[in-house]
């Protein structure tokens, strides 16, 4: 299955959530069950009835970070934008800068109006990628507070970011959020924990590669983004211990899956891992950890779509989008959920 035409389906775009849903776990949940093909549509917090004792559910805790700076070339006056990526070493950092073909190298960008924040272009990338260096006398926790949301550019209302914050969130370093695990609110996983299910939690900073189109028009010709990760220990001991018991492993988003599976032998055993992945999960990929998935609906042709194709298949995948467009299902980061038994 090469072609990506595959990975494609309509969409109304007034069905593009703006706001996210109160309470969290108040969303629509979608349960589509593998084994027999039956879609269910319920409430996310129904998600308790189909979990059981001894089941690992597994959470993405990274925090996001305010990656978005407004600014002003120091020379120049012209406005200019900068976007975090990923944080290098003393106050360095991989960011995008826009517009990219007015940005040189050793151009200061004035950050906010604010004189105690100025941001030097150390150097420039073949892609627009650059390395930034802030100069300023508060430090990098400080200055972060003076950035903006890094919402997708499909939400155009204005947003706080804890509401693009995960309520378990807890490592700095995403610049968008792995929405999947918006839905639980605190006490609905006080609950599910009450229930006898383990809960444990992987860190993999989400960026912005992980939603970029596929654009070669062969699957199999995709070069897949990189993306560091952390599994503990203690993750991995209480995934281990879950599996051996009979228990099934919940991935809660794409980024734990792609983490979980990183990470895996093929006998079925999770290794604690410090490092980074470039897996690319598509239909055929034989899954050696995760048993089911909570996930969001997902763009056409990228690379979260075909992972969710390979979990549940291709077949199944469409025709549970094509219910979900009918039924007014809302789409992306503040959309509604599914969880694939």
């Amino acid at each position: 299955m090469g072609n990506i035409d595959f990975l494609d389906y309509n969409l109304d775009k007034d069905l593009i959530a703006q706001h996210p849903i109160y309470p969290r776990d108040y969303a629509r949940l979608m349960v589509v069950h593998r084994e027999t093909g039956i879609i269910e549509h319920r409430k996310f917090y129904n998600i308790v009835e189909y979990l059981r004792k001894g089941d690992c559910l597994v959470l993405n805790n990274s925090k996001v970070l305010k990656a978005r700076f407004i600014g002003k070339n120091i020379k120049t006056g012209g406005k200019r934008e900068i976007f975090l990526l990923k944080y290098l070493q003393n106050n360095k950092w991989l960011a995008l800068t826009s517009p990219n073909d007015r940005i040189h190298e050793g151009d200061e960008i004035l950050i906010n109006e604010n004189p105690e924040i100025t941001v030097k272009v150390i150097s420039k990338g073949t892609f627009g990628e650059n390395i930034v260096e802030f100069e300023s006398v508060l430090q990098m926790e400080d200055v972060l507070k003076y950035g903006e949301v890094p919402l997708p550019p499909y939400i155009k209302a204005k947003v706080d970011l804890q509401e693009y914050q995960t309520v378990y969130a807890n490592l700095l370093g995403s610049v968008a959020s792995p929405t999947a695990g918006l839905h639980f609110t605190k006490e609905l996983l006080k609950q599910i924990e009450g229930m006898g299910v383990c809960i444990t939690y992987i860190t993999l900073h989400v960026g912005l590669g992980t939603f970029k189109p596929i654009k070669e028009n062969d699957l199999n010709k995709h070069k897949m983004h990189e993306e560091e990760f952390f599994i503990s220990e203690e993750t991995a001991k209480a995934v281990n211990e879950a599996k051996k018991s009979g228990g099934r492993i919940i991935a809660v988003g794409t980024t734990v899956v792609r983490a979980l599976e990183t990470a895996s032998t093929s006998d079925h055993i999770l290794k604690p891992y410090q490092g980074s992945t470039r897996l690319f999960i598509k239909p055929g990929y034989p899954f050696k950890m995760v048993d089911a998935l909570v996930t969001n609906f997902h763009f056409p042709k990228t690379t979260l779509l075909a992972l969710v194709c390979a979990f549940a298949s291709t077949d199944l995948t469409l025709k549970a989008y094509n219910i979900a467009v009918q039924e007014r299902y809302r789409f992306y980061s503040f959309g509604d959920a599914m969880l694939i038994l």
